[in-house]
């Protein structure tokens, strides 16, 4: 069997044991504050690590039918859905969605959650939502091509699909040599932490396994999908010796005519 089938389960696992240890910032449910101040219509939320995404990317949020794809943690839905939106949250992770429903029982939101693989939104039909928004996490799945094809599948006609995603350069380099500020390239893209460092050593390591994917799997894997990508920005790490020299985020804004 290819290992590479275990993957989900895997990283659910992982993601689940995240949530509950409080240590990982994206496992950390929005405050009150901000949800008081999303229901006046100041929000703002982020794709990446650090750069607010622009207003003029997104649509009015009034009765807006968003799909948050991989984008549980009770962080971005619950802003959206505080502004206005029908929200509706996708996660591999049953505790990540746990999060989303904490803030949505704590605000008095309505958000839905579901359960499923990102590669596959079969739980929904054609063009059911008006947005998609998919921060950081294709990072987690070993192929990432039927996720853009699965999202175009569920979008309607004129709407958007914002997603933010590594630049596969950070993955050349020896993750614990960067953490101590050297950058020594070892690794190849496409790249797998299951192939560097092998799924037990991950587990005793308590962290998902992390896969670092092409820019013509991410960019025009879009376009393949049948998007038209309007809009791009590039964000930064925080605390890596790599920042010095290139942002390694990139993030994407783009339309189904």
């Amino acid at each position: 069997m290819d290992i590479n089938s275990n993957v989900p389960s895997f990283n659910k696992e992982a993601w689940d044991r995240q949530v509950q240890s409080g240590k990982n910032p994206w496992t950390v449910p929005v405050s009150p504050e901000l949800i008081a101040r999303a229901r006046t219509g100041d929000w703002s939320v982020v794709l990446t690590e650090n750069k607010p995404v622009p207003h003029e990317w997104f649509p009015p949020m009034d009765g807006l039918a968003i799909l948050g794809l991989a984008c549980g943690g009770g962080q971005q839905g619950p802003i959206f859905a505080a502004a206005g939106a029908n929200v509706t949250i996708f996660d591999n992770s049953p505790a990540q969605l746990g999060r989303d429903r904490e803030v949505a029982e704590r605000e008095g939101l309505n958000i839905r959650t579901v359960e499923g693989d990102m590669r596959d939104l079969s739980i929904f039909a054609n063009e059911s939502f008006d947005f998609i928004f998919h921060p950081v996490s294709n990072l987690f799945i070993h192929e990432i091509r039927p996720v853009w094809k699965e999202a175009f599948r569920v979008l309607r006609h004129g709407g958007t699909m914002l997603a933010g995603f590594m630049n596969p350069l950070f993955y050349i380099f020896d993750y614990e040599d960067m953490d101590n500020g050297n950058l020594i390239v070892k690794h190849k893209i496409p790249y797998s932490d299951i192939e560097v460092y092998g799924m037990e050593q991950l587990k005793k390591e308590d962290r998902p396994a992390e896969f670092g994917h092409s820019l013509n799997d991410q960019l025009a894997g879009q376009l393949d999908a049948g998007f038209a990508i309007i809009g791009l920005y590039e964000d930064h790490h925080n605390g890596l010796k790599i920042s010095e020299h290139i942002e390694t985020y990139l993030a994407t804004r783009a339309v189904k005519s």
